[in-house]
Order: C-alpha cells, then structure tokens, then sequence
C-alpha cells in the first residue's frame, strides 16, 4: 500500500520533496498557531509528512521500478482509496447511528461538549458525504479512467497526493467539528486554510483526470468518464464559491464569510443541491454507467441516451437550489424558478435510472443470483424513486407540509444508503477480486449477507422517517375549533419517540452490513496471489481486438 514501492527514483525524490514540505507546513501551523483548533491541524499535518517522510525514504534509493510498469495499470491509488472508505464508512455510519440513538436516549450523551449531538451531526454528514463517498469517487474514477482509456495514470505522484490530501482535509473537517469549529454553514463548514487545501487536491486531481484522457488509446471517451469530469469540474466551483472567506487572523482557524443575509441562504443550497447533483449524483452515474454493463455482461441498453441524460442533468441542475427556500425571503420567483427546474429534472433522472434498469433486461437470472448486481439493481431503483420524490417535495403545496420535518431526513437516506451506498458496495465487490487477482470475494456468502442486512436496513430506516416527517407536518398544521394549535411542539417531539428508536435499528442494521463489506475485502486483499495482476481489460487492446 506504500505509495514508493511503485514510483520510479525521480518520482519518489518528488514525493519525498512533498513530504518534507507536507511536514515543514504542519510544524509551522502547530508551532505559531493562535488558537488549539489550528494547532491541532498543524500536528495531524506534521505526523503525516513525518510519517511519509520515513515510508518514502527508506526506498529512496532503492532500484528504480521496472521498465515494464508503465505497461501495467497504476492502482496502488486506488487500494489505498478502497481502504480509506471502507474505514470512513464504518466511523461515519457508527456515528449516525450513535446520534440516532441520541435522539431516543438524549440522557446517554455523557456531559463532554465533544460528544453533543451538535458537535457529531456535522462529523456524521461530512464523514458520509466526503469521506465514504469522496473516496469511493475518487479510488473508481482512477480505476474506471484507466480501464475506458486503455491507458496508465499520467503519473504516479499525483493520485497519492489527491487521495493523501483529500484524507487530510477531511480529518481535519471532521476534528475541527468535535473542537467547537464551523463556518455556521449547512455543509463544507471546514477552516479556511482546510478550504485552501481541498482547492489545490481538487486542481490537481482535474489536472491528472484531463493529462490521462489527453494519452488514451481509445478514440472515444466513455459515458463514465463524462460524469466524473463533471463531477469534479462543478464540485470545485461550488467549493470556491460557497467557502469564500475571510481569516480573522492568519494564525488562528476563526473567518467570516463574504455573504450575508438571504444571498448567504441563497448560496449555500445553491451549493448544498449542487453538492447533491454533482458530488453524490454525477459521479455515482459515472459509477453506475462503468459497473454495472461490466457486471452484467451487457452493454448499456440506450448510449445515446446516457449522454442525453448527463447533459439534461448537468443543465437542470444548477437552477433547482432555491427549492430549499420556500415561504423564506427570498424572491418569490427565485423560488418558483427552482421549483419549475426540479419538476423537469424528473426527465434526465429517470432516463438514467430506465437506462440502468432496461440494461439489465434479459438478465435477470444474474440479478437473482449475483447479489454483487444486485446491490447495482436496488441503487438505481432507488436512485429513481429519489429522484421523484425529490421533484415531488420540491413543490410548494407540498413543502408546506413537509419542510423542516422528518421527511426530508427520509427523502435524503433513501438517496444516500439506497442510492449513493449501494451503487459504491456494488462498485467495490467488483473492483476488490479485480484489483486482488481473484475470481471472487473471499467470503462469497457474506455479500448476500451484506446485500439483506443493507436493503432491511435501508428500508427500515426511509419508512421510519416517511412516516415521522407526515405526522410532524400533520400535527404542525392541525386547529381546533378555536382556530388555536391542537398541538404543541414539545407533544409533536414525543410522538416522534417510536420512529426514532425504529430510525437507530435501521442504521444499525444498515452499519452492520457495512462492516461485513470492510471484513470482506480486507479477507480478500490479504488471499491475493503474491504479485497478483487485476484480472481485467488489457493496458492496450492487442490486434484481435
């Protein structure tokens, strides 16, 4: 997993250059930071450029790799990005569900500030968000890219720095969350010098996306490889964008924001659903497109239709934010522009969906024994019934009763543990015997296991949530005769009780699966043949093909 053992001498003195400046940059922050936040930052920085620095050089001066490796696919990258969200996925989803549970239980919360509800909500979100799902991203694009273009990474240091950088920003967003640190935002609430950070990964990784694709040795570029550009390309203007700020001090973590007031509202869920279009949208289709006809066997039933899709989806999109915003102050017709966009998001989204799904017509019999495809199945089954729900919340009549309830927290799981989770477990469960040099998982058994743990759970959850969110909206709105409220708010909470408790179960039934994955795939990489080579599409297509 080190990233040396594949890098020629010249690379490794480069990444070697990196991790002294990696560890320089961490002893600075820790060592003249004003506050604990940013000292704190400074010595996970610092630890990692040590820890590189040691790692690197010990084989800096070792042979140079062999002649034959640029014949080879570079994928040390992405096992390294598997484990990493594997391990991210576990942490974030045992947090949910340790804060589900405190909703239930809000006495468990022991009296640190560390362990509030408030301060492990936002580690739960962007643990999910980035670091399950970044890294999911991140690790199936190199891999993808490679196997469509027939072609190595452009170079061997920058997917280890994405990847390494990526990780770090995250561990400090996610620290920083437990120390009492925010932005005050809805999502991305990191510090301003973590922002920085992201902003060069993210450059880069465009950079090593686009000098790949530039080398291929196939003419056409793939479906997938359209998604995951837009996905980074977008995800780095949203970045900027909605994380302008303004340090207060240069050696401390506290900044304020460049907006104010209802531009502010306006410009986070212009990023928020742009987060959602992009980031957990378009890359998973990207996902999606590649995995699934290699699972299946078959070609994706419609081409024309997918890049049909990419383009409806990229363009309605961007507009649709504001349908976070009803009965607010903003501009009714900022309002109504982003309900009448979401409506009409309904037609790309579900041509994707149909296209996955008439993709599979004439193999079943491979869904009803491959629980690997199966996981793909139940994604974009899900992935359709989001996308209308999401549509359909987004008008107002409708908003009115479900907005600000439990409704939305289901609308957004059956994206994220229906969608989002299983198109990446799917991913994996291919990748991992491709990558390790096996015919299949080492603990076969255990992915049907997995497949039933993860849909019960995801089920058990949504309908939970479905059925809270209606009550609460219900109750919100309910007169008597006097025209007063039937109810108060504190007596919506305690209806809310039973679901709560039901919600804790299908997370922990959803993060019992999960670790039976990371179980599985460690199993799987540890039996991998010495020197094993992915069992999959050559580097570069012989003359018979």
């Amino acid at each position: 997993m080190t990233p040396a053992g594949t890098l020629s001498r010249n690379e490794r003195q480069f990444a070697f250059g990196l991790s002294i400046a990696l560890a320089v940059l961490g002893f600075a922050m820790a060592a003249f930071a004003a506050k604990g936040v940013m000292a704190v930052h400074g010595a996970m920085a610092l630890a990692a450029g040590l820890f590189l620095i040691f790692r690197i050089g010990g084989q800096l001066y070792d042979s140079a790799a062999g002649p034959d490796r640029h014949d080879r696919y570079f994928d040390g990258p992405t096992r390294f990005g598997v484990v990493m969200t594997l391990v991210w996925a576990i942490i974030a989803m045992g947090v949910g569900v340790w804060v589900a549970a405190l909703l239930y239980w809000p006495e468990g919360t022991p009296a640190v500030p560390w362990t509030s509800f408030g301060r492990l909500r936002p580690v739960h979100t962007t643990g999910i968000i980035f670091g399950f799902g970044g890294n999911a991203l991140i690790a199936t694009s190199f891999y993808v890219l490679q196997r469509t273009a027939r072609t190595r990474l452009a170079d061997a240091v920058s997917p280890w720095f994405v990847l390494i950088g990526f990780n770090l920003f995250c561990l400090w967003a996610v620290s920083g969350y437990l120390m009492g640190s925010t932005q005050s935002k809805e999502y991305a609430e990191a510090e301003w010098y973590a922002d920085i950070l992201l902003v060069i990964v993210w450059v880069v990784y465009f950079v090593v996306y686009l000098r790949t694709l530039a080398r291929r040795h196939e003419p056409h570029i793939y479906v997938a490889n359209w998604y995951y550009l837009a996905f980074i390309l977008v995800v780095a203007m949203l970045h900027i964008v909605n994380n302008l700020a303004i340090p207060v001090r240069w050696n401390g973590a506290d900044s304020f924001t460049i907006w104010a007031g209802v531009q502010d509202a306006m410009i986070q869920w212009w990023y928020g659903h742009n987060a959602v279009a992009f980031f957990l949208t378009a890359g998973f289709l990207g996902m999606l497109y590649y995995f699934l006809p290699v699972r299946s066997g078959r070609p994706i039933w419609s081409y024309r239709l997918s890049i049909l899709s990419f383009w409806g989806i990229v363009f309605f999109y961007v507009w649709v934010g504001s349908h976070h915003l009803h009965y607010t102050a903003l501009p009714y017709w900022v309002q109504t522009l982003g309900m009448t966009f979401s409506v009409m998001l309904l037609v790309p989204s579900w041509a994707s969906a149909g296209n996955a799904i008439a993709t599979l017509n004439g193999a079943w019999h491979k869904v009803r024994d491959d629980a690997t495809l199966r996981f793909m199945f139940v994604a974009a089954v899900f992935y359709g019934l989001s996308t209308f729900e999401g549509s359909f919340l987004a008008i107002r009549p409708v908003n009115s009763l479900s907005h600000y309830t439990d409704w939305t927290v289901g609308h957004v799981h059956s994206g994220t543990l229906g969608w989002v989770a299983m198109i990446i477990f799917g991913a994996l469960y291919t990748m991992v015997p491709q990558l390790s040099g096996r015919e299949t998982m080492a603990w076969p058994r255990a992915i049907e296991w997995h497949f039933w743990l993860a849909v019960g759970g995801t089920l058990v959850y949504v309908v939970s949530m479905w059925n809270a969110g209606i009550i609460q909206g219900l109750m919100w709105r309910a007169y008597d005769e006097n025209g007063a409220l039937s109810y108060s708010f504190v007596q919506s909470v305690e209806a809310m009780a039973p679901y709560y408790l039901i919600r804790t179960i299908g997370g922990g039934m959803f993060l019992t699966g999960a670790i039976i994955c990371a179980a599985n795939c460690y199993a799987t990489f540890r039996s991998a043949p010495l020197m094993a080579e992915p069992r999959d599409v050559p580097l570069r297509p012989t003359p018979a093909e």
